[in-house]
């Protein structure tokens, strides 16, 4: 995982959605729509909402507005249901992607996705055909800018509260637990008052691909965009090493 700078990725895409802050409070306001349904409105019970109000307010989504969505969520009962759905399918040169959505029309969904894909010359694979290339992780990833410490007290400090592993890169510490025990790492590292860059369930791509044809950067660069333009795409991930 070393030499990877997630922090390098996250900032990049901090500043693209600057842009575009709308798309980015739109994939919150319906993971905070789904975490409502599943477990009720109140975080203290509800650990999947504590973890979507605490990217909320990573991604600096305003407080009133966490609140009203948690709200409006509670008290429609006839709100939209969102149903998850994931895509698999390879990019350039053999590089592999895959893409989570949150939808109210899969068809219309399925449909962009491939779309995405078939534009920068890639293609929607069968389930499965990717997914295990990668490893389901919480992963935290803490700016050095925004913390300064002891690198080794730091480590200890999530070791102990259950992370599995610790990286130091040269702009920032990234922790990784299980997908079980991310919420109780986050919030042991919350009690700290740390600030978090990005604290998420993810996918850890197992090896790289790097691409160094121009034609497959532009090609992996559409079909990533195109991705990202999509309001029902909640997240991607790719063994591209950028």
């Amino acid at each position: 995982m070393s030499g990877h700078s997630k922090f390098a990725n996250i900032k990049h895409k901090k500043e693209k959605n600057d842009a575009a802050k709308g798309k980015i409070f739109t994939i919150i306001g319906r993971e905070i729509a789904v975490a409502v349904k599943e477990g009720g409105a109140d975080p203290a019970n509800n650990s999947r909402l504590r973890d979507v109000i605490a990217k909320a307010k990573a991604n600096n989504m305003p407080n009133d507005t966490i609140e009203r969505g948690i709200k409006k969520a509670a008290g429609d009962a006839n709100s939209v249901n969102y149903v998850t759905v994931t895509y698999e399918g390879y990019g350039p040169n053999g590089s592999a992607i895959i893409v989570d959505a949150l939808t109210d029309n899969k068809n219309r969904t399925a449909a962009n996705v491939r779309n995405a894909f078939t534009k920068g010359g890639g293609n929607v694979g069968a389930q499965g055909c990717v997914s295990y290339m990668f490893d389901k992780k919480g992963q935290i990833i803490v700016a050095k800018e925004e913390y300064e410490t002891d690198a080794d007290e730091f480590m200890m400090l999530a070791l102990d509260s259950g992370a599995e592993d610790f990286s130091e890169e040269e702009d920032s510490y990234e922790i990784t637990t299980t997908p079980e025990d991310f919420s109780a790492v986050r919030e042991a590292l919350e009690k700290e008052n740390i600030p978090m860059a990005s604290a998420e369930v993810t996918m850890i791509p197992q090896n790289y691909v790097t691409l160094t044809d121009e034609e497959d950067i532009k090609r992996m660069n559409k079909i990533l965009d195109l991705l990202d333009e999509d309001d029902d795409v909640q997240a991607v991930y790719h063994n591209w090493d950028e």
